[in-house]
């Protein structure tokens, strides 16, 4: 029998994953376009807005974990 209990966790550690990815790799655009390739960059942070979009937002009385704030977090 699965164990359904699992479920919430598993989701908030590939939500957690997704995070940490998306703060990397806007930390690769910022370097991007600090060598001159602002187009790729603006690219890549487009690619970025369109997975917010597609994300589940989080309920109402929870406390949203934005790129930057999961940023200065594992700082």
């Amino acid at each position: 029998m699965p164990n359904f209990d699992l479920l919430p966790s598993l989701l908030l550690k590939i939500n957690e994953n997704q995070l940490a990815l998306e703060a990397a790799i806007l930390e690769l655009s910022n370097w991007v376009e600090q060598r001159g390739s602002a187009e790729v960059a603006d690219n890549v942070r487009g690619a970025l807005e369109a997975i917010d979009r597609l994300s589940p937002q989080p309920e109402a009385d929870s406390e949203p974990k934005t790129i930057a704030r999961f940023h200065d977090e594992t700082r």
